[in-house]
């Protein structure tokens, strides 16, 4: 155990001083969301006076969201970052050590986790220059552990794509699912205002479920409803994705 723990650590560490070594690669997944909020506040900023929707303004509406499609981008990268190493050879030799490959995957996807936190600090922190009020501490750290729970989910999707095509070119396979999950929701408007066909997919969407949890303390309390139904979410796609990486990791060089 302690010895798949420190695999673990090592992982994870080697994979969050890439941030150090090549500055540079976590620019797009900071710019990209933070880019999003300042844009759309800009062109659609007046939205918040239609009536049914319930928020103050529509800069704060979608701050959770920039944050969580920030998690996206940092989960899809550790998928990029997998292609590269299994491009290089350098992941058949970590297949040779005796760690068992759900450790492995383990600090793989980790590793995506802690570095969520980085875009996520950025855009609140453009979003409170930006005006937005400050949404509690329980509100705040709802947010960011759901934002790094939906890393981790888009860590294990692009696992399974990286350990699929091998291959770096399959980055936009990887992205799009970031896209469509965090779109394909509530993200912009209310439920209420969507069109119809996209009401009825934002509703069976479970990162729906995700994104509520984030607005917590942005938009309305905090509330236990609304965090446990996000909570189970993260988790059940969690599960899902993760028994797929798994498989899909056990399956690999056979």
């Amino acid at each position: 155990m302690n010895q798949s723990f420190r695999v673990v650590v090592a992982l994870s560490r080697r994979a969050l001083n890439e941030i150090l070594r090549v500055p540079g690669a976590a620019i797009p997944g900071i710019l990209a969301p933070t880019i999003f909020l300042i844009g759309l506040s800009g062109a659609f900023g007046k939205a918040a006076q239609l009536p049914g929707f319930h928020a103050s303004d529509f800069t704060t509406f979608i701050v959770p969201v920039s944050i969580l499609q920030g998690a996206g981008f940092t989960g899809a990268a550790t998928g990029v970052n997998l292609a590269r190493d299994i491009e290089q050879g350098w992941f058949d030799r970590l297949l040779v050590c005796p760690a068992p490959r759900v450790t492995l995957l383990a600090g793989i996807v980790s590793s995506a986790a802690l570095r969520s936190l980085l875009p996520a600090s950025f855009v609140f922190i453009v979003a409170l220059i930006m005006g937005v009020h400050w949404p509690g501490v329980d509100g705040l750290v709802i947010a960011f552990v759901l934002a790094m729970g939906l890393a981790t989910v888009m860590a294990f999707w692009s696992t399974i794509i990286a350990l699929r095509f091998r291959t770096q070119q399959a980055a936009p396979l990887m992205q799009v699912a970031n896209f469509i999950a965090v779109l394909f929701t509530t993200s912009y408007a209310p439920k209420e205002l969507l069109a119809s066909w996209l009401r009825t997919i934002a509703s069976i969407n479970p990162v729906t479920h995700v994104l509520d949890g984030a607005r917590q303390g942005f938009v309305g309390a905090v509330t236990w409803h609304t965090t446990w139904q996000a909570v189970v979410s993260i988790l059940g796609l969690q599960l899902v994705l993760g028994a797929l990486a798994v498989r899909s990791l056990r399956r690999f060089g056979v």
